[in-house]
């Protein structure tokens, strides 16, 4: 049976990526050696990480505009230290939307003062805080494009003169974006981008530098760059499936074409939910997110039935983080329509079955 993979993360990737890495691993580039044991250093591999740093930047529209692509290790949640780490002198700005800005800010503080622009904790981050004015003086200030616990999503960026840094782990690549107005761009590469290992940084090479304190090697974006990404040993295998997935997406015509692709599931999925009464939607509708729909079932007593459904269908990772509860479906940009549509369908079973 088919399985419909709506996890949130290790996510789904393209089948023909799978393949395509599959191969690899047991003969890369025909070189007789599998790409997990060959040098990093090879001319085969350095290949790749150029490759995948130039996709990157092809794909955000920054090609020559002074941005780096990197590949680095620690996830979303190194470079919570590694962005104050190389940016915050004495005062940064940060928009509290969910767990993971939560962690963000908790780690700034080590570095110097921190300013909570605006926050949803008090509805427990059921929408993305509007209104919020920004202070002048700030070394950067920090968002979160898309919360993946809680199911929201920013649509519009503020317009502020301080150096706008974005959490973009959960909806990079996405949806069409004018990416030249952040200065640096981070994502874990699991959640859309390539399996767990790596996380991507777009940063503009202006904005590092201005920091007094020192810096060390492994934390300094400076040294990434000036090394090619390869400073130290990459994740090999990560890096070059996620330069799969994009070469993927540039084939199939890049962000706008996969966004016209998201926007229907999205739309599919939340029209269920509102005119089903069985579920109810957890994010405020206006700041739903297109890559994860968060809902819950109004009957608890429905709840075993509904999941023995789900099953059946083949439909996998459906849970919802323990934080919210619930369901929390993931469409990432490798998630077919199809695999929408069956659970739409599977959910207006319950509706008749209820």
């Amino acid at each position: 049976m088919k399985k419909h993979n709506f996890s949130a993360g290790p996510c789904i990737l393209p089948q023909e990526v799978f393949l395509k890495a599959s191969e690899a691993i047991m003969d890369f580039n025909g070189s007789g050696l599998s790409l997990i044991e060959v040098s990093h250093r090879s001319k085969d591999f350095v290949a790749v990480m150029e490759s995948a740093r130039s996709l990157a930047l092809e794909l955000l529209g920054l090609e020559d505009q002074g941005y780096q692509a990197l590949f680095l290790q620690g996830g979303a949640s190194m470079e919570f230290l590694m962005v104050a780490y190389n940016l915050l002198e004495t005062k940064a700005g940060y928009l509290n939307t969910g767990t993971w800005a939560d962690k963000a800010i908790k780690e700034a503080k080590l570095f110097g003062e921190v300013v909570e622009v605006g926050s949803s904790k008090d509805e427990n981050f059921n929408y993305i805080p509007k209104g919020y004015s920004v202070p002048t003086g700030l070394d950067y200030l920090h968002l979160t494009s898309n919360n993946t616990i809680f199911g929201t999503q920013i649509k519009k960026f503020p317009t502020t003169d301080a150096p706008l840094v974005c959490d973009m782990s959960s909806d990079i690549f996405s949806r069409q974006l004018d990416f030249s107005k952040f200065d640096l761009i981070y994502a874990g590469a699991q959640k859309n981008m390539g399996p767990a290992g790596t996380t991507l940084v777009v940063v503009k090479e202006d904005i590092l530098g201005k920091v007094s304190r020192k810096i060390p090697s492994m934390l300094d974006y400076k040294v990434h760059i000036s090394k090619d990404s390869m400073f130290n040993t990459p994740s090999v295998f990560a890096v070059y499936v996620s330069m799969l997935t994009l070469q993927w997406l540039k084939d199939l015509g890049g962000i706008s074409a996969i966004e016209e692709i998201n926007d229907k599931k999205a739309q599919l999925l939340y029209s269920e939910i509102d005119l089903n009464p069985v579920f109810d939607g957890y994010a405020k509708k206006e700041d739903r997110s297109n890559m994860n729909a968060t809902f819950n079932i109004t009957d608890d007593k429905l709840k075993d039935t509904f999941d023995t459904m789900l099953k059946e269908a083949g439909i996998n990772g459906l849970n919802g983080h323990r934080s919210v509860g619930g369901y929390r479906a993931s469409m990432y940009n490798a998630l077919s329509l199809d695999s929408v549509g069956i659970l739409v369908d599977v959910m207006s079973e319950m509706e008749r079955k209820g």
